[in-house]
């Protein structure tokens, strides 16, 4: 049986996380990030869906993820899968993108797969030299030169599915983005609306392309991904973001990151 590797480390001159995933069966359940997704497969089909798009990618292809997006993956072949990613936080990336641009504008990607990319064996390179710990500034080099490339080829200014959530939808996830840490009923979530429950289900489900529940669940991840980078103890975590204790917490976090709270709040220890 192959054996799991699960490395993440974050890059301080960057400030940027790097993922390296291989021999996974993992699958990931529909969530988003709060940040953008920079990621490539190296061995192995995965299955994902993206803002109600269905893929199947294979080693060689690109993934671009805006934040936000909701996806999901799963294995296709019953095979492992190698994985590496960078992420990159919005603020972070506003950077970068005055940096090349000279304009304070985030990017938006408009393409989810790049089949068979030219831009896999670079983004890989950097990936390398982050995870080798380099210092030399071969890195931002690349990294802004990666940005630039990826930018003039797959990206839009107004991401034209924001457009499209109702006064509605934007009530009820401005509501959840406040009150994560609370106990929250459809019911509540409803009278908000002004929608019946159902109708704002299928209407919330429709737009977001994601369910309130599993957006709330979310949220509460990010936070606690937050508080864990400040050395948050992961039961302090758990409890200041809505989870009922540290198991449930626990098994959360894994299915939505890859990694227990313990596992990626020591990327962090060094920078504590």
């Amino acid at each position: 049986m192959t054996k799991e590797i699960r490395i993440v480390k974050y890059d301080t001159e960057l400030r940027v996380e790097a993922y390296h995933f291989q021999g996974i069966m993992q699958k990931f359940p529909n969530h988003f990030h709060e940040y953008y997704v920079l990621g490539f497969i190296e061995e192995g089909n995965r299955f994902l869906s993206c803002k109600n798009r269905k893929y199947t990618v294979v080693p060689g292809d690109l993934v671009l993820f805006n934040p936000g997006d909701n996806h999901t993956c799963e294995q296709v072949d019953g095979k492992t899968l190698d994985y590496r990613c960078i992420n990159i936080q919005p603020e972070v990336m506003a950077k970068a993108v005055l940096e090349i641009t000279g304009k304070e504008k985030l990017p938006y990607f408009t393409t989810t797969v790049v089949f068979r990319s030219e831009f896999s064996s670079q983004i890989k390179e950097l990936h390398s030299i982050i995870m080798e710990e380099e210092r030399d500034f071969r890195k931002e080099e690349l990294f802004l030169l990666l940005l630039e490339q990826l930018m003039a080829e797959h990206t839009a200014e107004v991401p034209s599915a924001k457009l499209e959530q109702s006064s509605q939808v934007m009530t009820v996830c401005s509501f959840l983005e406040r009150n994560y840490r609370e106990s929250i009923t459809l019911d509540q979530l409803s009278d908000i609306a002004g929608l019946s429950k159902y109708y704002l289900l299928r209407s919330f489900t429709k737009q977001m392309g994601i369910s309130p529940y599993r957006y709330l669940e979310t949220i509460r991840v990010d936070k606690a991904k937050k508080l864990l980078e400040q050395g948050v103890l992961p039961i302090d975590a758990a409890l200041q973001t809505g989870f009922s204790d540290q198991s449930h917490f626990s098994n959360f976090f894994k299915k939505f990151i890859g990694l227990t709270p313990k596992q990626y709040q020591g990327i962090y220890k060094t920078q504590l």
